[in-house]
């Protein structure tokens, strides 16, 4: 991961050469970031590599064994919950494909731009015979039309960004040269905005959602 402080924005940008895959190293470098940016930045905006925003979980761990995937898929909850829940304007420059947790890491964001282009978004439990906890049902009802909701989470159905963001996994698309100069901008007016009563109305509007999210995992904060 790398951060940039760009004016009053923290930029996270992740870029592991291949999926952009949610390991315990990428979980690490958002709680850092995060920490950065409560303490010296006004938004943050989190960027992939060209082509892929997110892959979604580090399947290299699950080959581990069933403890060493749970231990995994429950930091990813938090860190999910963590993003749902941070106090700043939190935007995404989603720069590619957006799967599974990545697909999910959308959902947890303020705001969503994609790049335009042939990319995948979706959430593919279905498929691969996985069910949603609460913590992923939580965002699916917050963030996904209705209308969506059987084709999205029960039909694993993939989205290209233009319908991602009928669906409520995006907010807009924009032309791929074009991304990071529109979320930045974006980010600057957001950040003008009275901090603590940014926070207070995102935790308070969310409320409800975040208790039920952090209620059912073990080790809740």
């Amino acid at each position: 991961m790398n951060y940039e402080l760009n004016e009053s924005i923290a930029v996270l940008v992740f870029d592991d050469g291949k999926a952009n895959v949610v390991s315990h190293a990428f979980i690490d470098a958002i709680n850092e970031g995060l920490d950065r940016a409560e303490k010296e930045a006004g938004a943050v905006v989190i960027c992939g590599r060209k082509g892929v925003f997110s892959g979604g979980f580090d399947l290299e761990e699950f080959k581990k064994g069933q403890d060493a995937a749970a231990a995994l898929v429950g930091r990813g909850f938090e860190m999910l919950t963590r993003l749902y829940a941070h106090p700043q304007p939190l935007l995404i420059a989603c720069t590619g494909h957006a799967v599974a947790a990545g697909a999910f890491m959308l959902l947890a964001a303020d705001n969503r731009v994609c790049a335009e282009g042939n990319f995948k978004v979706t959430l593919p439990e279905t498929a691969i015979g996985m069910t949603f906890p609460p913590v992923l049902q939580e965002l699916v009802d917050a963030r996904i039309s209705n209308r969506h909701k059987t084709r999205a989470l029960i039909q694993s159905h993939v989205y290209d960004p233009v319908a991602a963001v009928d669906a409520g996994f995006l907010d807009a698309v924009v032309p791929a040269e074009q991304l990071q100069e529109h979320v930045m901008a974006l980010a600057k007016k957001l950040a003008q905005l009275p901090a603590n009563i940014y926070g207070q109305n995102k935790r308070a509007s969310r409320a409800d959602s975040l208790e039920r999210m952090r209620a059912s995992m073990p080790a809740s904060t």
